[in-house]
């Protein structure tokens, strides 16, 4: 009898612990005042029974204590412990930890002084969204003879032209990134290739739109690794199958390019498959790169509807990376979708925030952008450059196989990290400069706080970054040098920072018209850029003085040379920028008066 009295009693004591006497509510923000939903949290009354909060931010859990105590952990942010009163609605507030509050600031493309922050492009109403870009433009050596950038692999911007000029449009100015231009050719030089350490050549040449100046080119080429050398992969896909994504340009694009991918992967790879449209769902666990036929069988069943929840998406899937997380292994992320996020953190800088706390996860992220009309590049540059990761478009199916199998190595194993590039410039040889490309955001600029983030860089790149540059004077010492080089980065499996230092000599300048193929082409990008930005330093020059210049060393035999010189062509039948046209035109107007 007194065994089933005790029983009965803590049976009682058990029942109003569980189901309590009270009811704690309230909302945990951020220290802007944002919802922070998601959020693990313990109550003392409950022991170790894990609780979390709603998507918008609010928690209501019953409680038998009117005071109870919150343990609240999220990542990226500082753990809490808070006593709160069951009487009154609670606001709990998280801060962010000092390493993710250093990394969520401004990122610097470049470090260029005397920008003229007012003088920016206007976005075309595309209905597509591109970040604000500020054009570099000259700095006085004797005042800032040091500037720098970020090298990556990021080389959406070309394909993307490409994708407006083939379909007879006019290219939006801030969609125009000419150092993703000059990424997405290989420059590469065969004679001075070495595939086991980071090499830099520069040159220094004469500006064909400016007789008074030269071009300086740096040339920076990284490790190319075989795929067999590759260690083993955990690859999540992460695909947008929301309804904005049913056109053949979309999903349908994705579902072959992935295809082709598969065929890449090796045995000791594995790969999983999480898709958000109307929800998220994890439609491959982790499996086997040798297991092709049934990963491809689940990328074949994917089927577009539903709204566009990506920020949830994107934690999850970094949840399946970790889960499936190889130690010393290829750890990557790779999303592909239209950008365009309609659920959720929808905001560029809520997106932001999201990446920058997975940043020191060890887990890469790749982007890949398709469609068009509701294209948001600037969402996925953001989350490429804040999750140290690299960007691409695919326009269409050649674009997907250079990407994903001509290039597989380049775009999902890094090979160096935090890397960018020092130059000092010596006041004696340079008057002024400027950094063509390598443009940085508004709000970056106007940022103080805002410091250069160096970036990822792939297998077997070449890193082509082009100054133009006035000398000080006609007669300089032969001895005297035009700048000191310092390339820093990081390699993949280490935190610890490698330099290289290259003085560059006041070498005479090569004649650009006889100059070999790679400087030449890479002027002719920077040319082509900046006609397509509108740039006030495209002046003097037309289409068909680019054609001139590149087409006599371009390969016949290399499709992607061929479909530039194409490009030019389509050009100038949608802007008509070529004087003999100009001229024409000016003529059929007089006759018609």
């Amino acid at each position: 009898m007194k065994r089933l009295l005790l029983l009965i009693s803590c049976l009682f004591i058990l029942i109003l612990n569980t189901f309590g006497q009270y009811y704690l509510r309230g909302i945990v923000r951020d220290e802007k005042g944002s919802p922070l939903p998601e959020v693990r949290i313990k109550l003392f009354s409950s022991g170790r029974y894990p609780l979390t909060n709603g998507g918008d931010g609010s928690f209501g859990f019953p409680t038998r204590l009117a005071l109870d105590t919150m343990y609240l952990s999220l990542d990226g942010y500082e753990p809490l412990k808070v006593a709160l009163n069951t009487n009154q609605y609670n606001t709990v507030t998280l801060k962010l930890l000092n390493e993710v509050i250093s990394v969520r600031k401004n990122n610097l493309a470049s470090k260029t002084k005397d920008l003229d922050v007012d003088k920016t492009s206007l976005l075309e109403n595309t209905g597509e969204s591109y970040s604000t870009l500020v054009e570099n433009d000259f700095v006085k050596a004797v005042t800032n003879p040091e500037t720098g950038f970020a090298l990556n692999i990021d080389r959406a911007a070309y394909s993307n032209i490409r994708r407006f000029i083939n379909n007879g449009l006019t290219v939006p100015i801030d969609a125009v990134r000419i150092e993703e231009m000059l990424n997405y050719f290989d420059f590469r030089d065969s004679t001075n290739l070495d595939n086991k350490k980071v090499t830099s050549q520069t040159y220094q040449t004469t500006c064909p739109w400016n007789k008074n100046n030269n071009l300086l080119f740096i040339n920076t080429s990284f490790p190319k690794i075989n795929l067999d050398s590759v260690p083993p992969s955990n690859l999540v896909f992460l695909i947008d199958i929301s309804g904005s994504m049913e056109r053949p340009n979309r999903l349908p694009l994705l579902q072959a390019a992935f295809k082709m991918l598969v065929d890449n992967l090796r045995d000791k790879d594995r790969v999983a498959i999480v898709t958000y449209g109307g929800g998220v769902d994890v439609e491959l666990p982790s499996t086997s790169g040798g297991d092709k036929k049934h990963i491809k069988n689940v990328i074949d069943s994917l089927e577009a509807a539903g709204d566009t929840p990506g920020a949830n998406a994107i934690k999850i899937a970094y949840g399946v990376a970790k889960d499936g997380f190889i130690v010393g292994g290829n750890n990557r992320v790779i999303l592909a979708t239209d950008g365009d996020f309609n659920v959720g953190q929808t905001t560029d800088k809520e997106l932001e925030d999201i990446i920058t706390i997975q940043k020191n996860s060890g887990i890469y992220l790749t982007c890949i952008g398709v469609g068009m009309g509701n294209y948001k590049d600037s969402k996925l540059e953001i989350l490429a450059k804040k999750g140290n990761g690299n960007f691409a478009y695919l326009d269409n199916i050649q674009e997907a196989e250079k990407v994903l199998v001509k290039e597989f190595t380049k775009t999902v194993y890094a090979v160096a990290k935090d890397a960018f590039v020092s130059i000092k410039f010596n006041s004696n040889t340079v008057k002024q400069y400027r950094l063509i490309g390598f443009d940085n955001k508004k709000d970056a600029i106007t940022d103080a706080t805002s410091t250069i983030a160096g970036g990822e860089v792939g297998s077997g790149h070449s890193a082509m970054a082009v100054f133009e540059i006035e000398l000080a004077k006609a007669n300089i010492a032969s001895n005297e040098k035009l700048a000191d080089l310092s390339i820093q980065y990081k390699k993949e499996k280490s935190d610890s920072a490698i330099q290289m230092l290259v003085k560059i000599p006041n070498s005479s300048p090569l004649n650009i018209d006889s100059a070999g193929m790679n400087l030449r082409l890479a002027t002719a990008l920077c040319m082509y850029g900046s006609l397509l930005k509108k740039s006030k330093h495209a002046k003097g020059y037309d289409l068909d003085d680019i054609t001139n210049l590149v087409e006599p060393v371009l390969k016949k035999d290399n499709y992607l040379h061929k479909e530039f010189l194409g490009l030019l062509v389509k050009t100038e039948e949608i802007y008509h920028l070529n004087k003999n046209t100009n001229k024409k035109k000016k003529k059929k107007a007089k006759s018609k008066k």
